[in-house]
């Protein structure tokens, strides 16, 4: 397991831009990291990625210094694991709701003392067991590895304070589109109850001197930034559709 550049530049307060990638091509992940971005999501919630792709995805973001994150399908341990085996640099984790639930995240990656994260010989993080000990190993994967827990629920909004109190936690993102939709306007960021969730998620975290992450598409980047939020990603899609409204434009054709 590599050193995780992103991770650092959260902890020395530098923001990390990433695109989220749903379909399983490892040339788009090379794109991305000679583009400039600073991490690949992995979406194995919402896209057509399984446990094999995510190793292929993950290969291709080290080969090019690009740090991988994936979303595993759910919270499940066994679906944190998975991915986890595979060789990501960390996970970012849906539907957390309640402090238990961000406990047992914790758990999930991280192996003794800080988790129960099951551990196995030969893993390809574990650099299938060559020049490396399993101690080692557990060392680095610990110190190395990112865990991200997403709010995106009405009732995560009760548990926030709590949340944020877990240890080993690296950034609390707000979900915007499944917060909208569970809070009765599915879409809506701007609806002033969802508005007013998600300012106040991100206040609290900041205040507790933690991470805040968010997605931020190009029309919404500089002002994710001046809210200090540090981790955001955009997705490809997003990407290529600007790119095409670009080029049409000049073309002097709709596109």
């Amino acid at each position: 397991m590599p050193p995780n550049v992103m991770k650092q530049k959260l902890l020395n307060g530098e923001p990390a831009f990433g695109v989220s990638i749903m379909i399983p091509s490892p040339q788009l992940v090379e794109m991305v990291g000679k583009l400039g971005f600073d991490w690949v999501l992995i979406d194995c919630e919402h896209g057509t990625i399984n446990p094999e792709t995510v190793e292929t995805l993950a290969m291709a973001a080290e080969s090019v210094g690009l740090t991988a994150i994936a979303r595993p399908r759910t919270r499940d341990a066994a679906d944190i694991q998975q991915v986890m085996d595979r060789g990501v640099a960390g996970v970012q984790v849906p539907h957390v709701i309640t402090a238990d639930d961000a406990r047992a995240v914790v758990n999930a990656v991280k192996y003794h003392p800080n988790g129960t994260r099951g551990l196995a010989a030969g893993t390809r993080p574990a650099n299938y067991g060559f020049g490396i000990s399993q101690s080692e190993y557990v060392e680095m994967a610990n110190r190395e590895s990112l865990i991200c827990v997403q709010f995106e629920d009405k009732e995560a909004l009760d548990h926030v304070d709590e949340i944020l109190d877990v240890d080993h936690i690296d950034v609390f993102f707000v979900g915007p589109s499944d917060l909208s939709q569970s809070m009765g306007h599915p879409g809506q960021y701007d609806e002033p109850s969802v508005a007013a969730a998600i300012d106040s998620t991100f206040k609290k975290t900041l205040a507790a001197g933690k991470v805040a992450g968010t997605p931020a598409n190009a029309d919404k980047v500089r002002a994710t930034l001046d809210r200090g939020v540090l981790y955001m990603y955009t997705h490809v899609t997003k990407l290529l559709g600007a790119a095409v409204d670009g080029y049409f434009e000049a073309a002097g054709r709709q596109s």
